[in-house]
């Protein structure tokens, strides 16, 4: 698949943009704060129907604007694909694809692939367990359509057991409907264990070959699903821990608090490894992610690259570049003598400033505005 253009009105500090994009390599660079990151962000909304940033659909709209569109077109089997995106301040998210709306987002996702990495996915290790059960969930909403449906529906149930769990202590009758809530409970729960365990062996089994060649063989990397309750003892633990669920107005039990564990001989990474260590385990699990993504679709994935490599030291640079080069990539940076230094190809270069996007070709000639 190869993403052809992007089209963006009113979107973060855009109010216009019509940007062609190249099949191989696409520079983006400027200083802090212009609108790189942004083309990235809209790239993977049109791709997922979600940004990759924290936040509401609301705060993507230009200030002062009441409404936002994108538009994305890309190739995928030789067919034209136009995904299209409205953001609106008080209203959900309008999505239609080849013009014709969509009502789930379920339609949309696993259309394309895509992986976006940036400084913050270097410290998934580090961070607590919230950010590895959304890199888990991220990808796994990409390759397994009914994993959408498993873990919206396990959040639903969630959301309405919790807000029983709190009704309850003004309305103790109502604690008999927690019965229902729980078979519920349990029955998408399980679904979404059952799912999260075979991608984390897939991942494991892919990521240690990569960290083996990025650390020279001197590290064994190890990932293991950590399950706050197993599948055959989930309605069980909900019966014990009802009262103390009732008592704190939340469900303590169940794959919304479940984690990754990541080791690397033998010393568990999130408390005891070292920045380097960490980072490099990060990059094996985004490099393995691209893999994994490949070998289920039979396709690459576009790959987004949020001011990587500025975080990275030379050999990891190198050996992300060397990577990358059979991939559509979109790269934000603040200058271009990395690359030059290491006569890097690149396809497309655009210069960000303020909000606007100048194409360049590498060399600083044949300048156009967009």
């Amino acid at each position: 698949m190869k993403i052809v253009s992007i089209k963006l009105n009113d979107f973060r500090n855009y109010h216009e943009l019509d940007l062609p994009l190249h099949e191989g390599i696409n520079l983006f660079t400027g200083d802090n704060a212009q609108g790189k990151t942004n083309v990235l962000e809209a790239v993977y909304l049109c791709g997922t129907t979600r940004s990759h940033r924290a936040g509401k659909d609301r705060e993507m709209i230009r200030f002062g604007e009441e409404e936002a569109h994108l538009r994305m077109e890309m190739i995928r089997d030789d067919s034209l694909f136009r995904i299209d995106i409205h953001l609106k301040k008080n209203k959900p998210k309008g999505i239609a694809i080849n013009g014709v709306p969509i009502r789930k987002a379920s339609e949309l996702i696993g259309l394309g692939h895509f992986v976006f990495f940036s400084p913050e996915d270097l410290t998934i290790i580090k961070n607590g367990p919230g950010e590895r059960r959304r890199f888990m969930d991220m990808e796994l909403c990409q390759l397994e359509k009914m994993y959408i449906h498993h873990l919206s529906s396990y959040n639903r149930v969630l959301m309405q057991r919790s807000k029983l769990l709190k009704s309850a202590a003004f309305r103790p009758d109502q604690k008999e409907t927690l019965d229902v809530w729980d078979d519920q409970l349990v029955l998408y729960g399980s679904k979404v264990m059952e799912e999260r365990e075979r991608f984390v062996k897939k991942l494991y089994e892919t990521a240690v070959a990569i960290h083996h060649d990025l650390t020279g063989g001197k590290e064994k990397l190890e990932i293991s699903y950590e399950r706050n309750v197993s599948r055959e003892q989930f309605k069980e633990e909900l019966l014990r821990t009802r009262e103390r669920d009732l008592s704190l107005g939340m469900t303590g039990k169940g794959p919304h608090r479940d984690d990754l564990k990541i080791v690397s001989n033998g010393i568990d990474l999130r408390r005891y490894g070292s920045q380097g260590q960490q980072r490099t385990a990060a990059l094996s699990l985004k490099l393995a992610e691209i893999e994994l993504v490949r070998n289920a679709s039979g396709d690459m994935p576009v790959l987004l690259l949020d001011d990587v490599l500025s975080e990275l030291d030379q050999n990891r640079q190198q050996y992300l570049l060397e990577g990358i080069g059979h991939m559509q990539t979109l790269i934000t940076c603040t200058g271009t003598e990395f690359f030059k230094e290491h006569s890097f190809q690149i396809d497309r270069l655009f210069q960000v400033t303020d909000g606007t996007i100048q194409t360049d070709s590498f060399g600083g000639t044949d300048e156009r505005q967009i």
